[in-house]
């Protein structure tokens, strides 16, 4: 792809960042052969007089779907971007049972046996401290990206997230702290789903705003590598890649 492309591609790259934000709803992404909506798996276990701890909440956007389905939702981030982002998106969902907090997984601000359900997606938690903060008879939930997610991609750059760690190394790790912090009771469950990206700004949206390629961008030749990824990937449905994840779901 000639020049005039890759210049084009490192517009986008520039102009996606301020056209959306940090809000990944407006990505235009669709999915085939996902085998759970993860925030529904969390609604499932939840009663109307639970209080839900997310770890992780990021812009808040996904898990203020369930609010309804709890008395109190609790959103903690240690960013404080993406704790300002889902006050933003609190105050368009008029939804008056729902707090966000800028916070460390690390240390939860909360006494002990406080949440009836905790979830976690796609971002790193503590077992021990979840363990602490969980009532017992309580559901913890946590999605995580297996290391072979966007596997092409990463491919193509020959660099990236767990590029090079053996598949399902973080799931043994997760599911080792959590029978060490007490719990007994441990369901794992596994895809490997199609993405398509309806256009090269909604993927470049996605590599700028997540690790998986480290530093997308700030290399001239990322963009000549993404050109022809976008060429070879391209399909009738969108550029085509890989969402691989698992999920964890450990009862108290």
């Amino acid at each position: 792809m000639g020049a005039k492309n890759k210049i084009d591609y490192k517009k986008f790259y520039d102009r996606v960042g301020k056209l959306i934000g940090w809000d990944f709803s407006q990505v235009k992404v669709t999915s085939e052969e996902e085998k759970w909506d993860f925030y529904q798996e969390v609604a499932k276990r939840c009663r109307k007089s639970d209080v839900l701890l997310d770890i992780g909440t990021g812009g808040g956007e996904r898990v203020l779907k369930i609010a309804s389905s709890v008395l109190l939702l609790i959103g903690i981030d240690k960013s404080q971007e993406m704790i300002r982002t889902a006050n933003k998106n609190l105050g368009k969902s008029q939804d008056f049972n729902v707090r966000f907090f800028q916070m460390d997984a690390k240390d939860i601000l909360f006494p002990n046996e406080f949440f009836n359900v905790i979830s976690c997606r796609h971002s790193s938690f503590y077992p021990k401290e979840v363990m602490r903060v969980l009532t017992e008879g309580g559901f913890f939930l946590t999605q995580q990206v297996s290391e072979m997610d966007k596997i092409n991609i990463k491919r193509a750059f020959g660099r990236g997230q767990e590029f090079g760690v053996k598949d399902e190394t973080g799931k043994r790790h997760y599911v080792k702290g959590l029978k060490k912090a007490g719990f007994t009771e441990i369901q794992t469950f596994d895809y490997d789903a199609k993405e398509y990206y309806k256009t090269a700004e909604d993927l470049i949206f996605l590599l700028r705003h997540t690790p998986i390629i480290p530093d997308f961008g700030q290399k001239p030749e990322d963009f000549k590598t993404f050109a022809r990824f976008v060429r070879e990937n391209k399909t009738v449905k969108g550029i085509v890649t890989n969402s691989k994840r698992y999920m964890l779901i450990a009862k108290k």
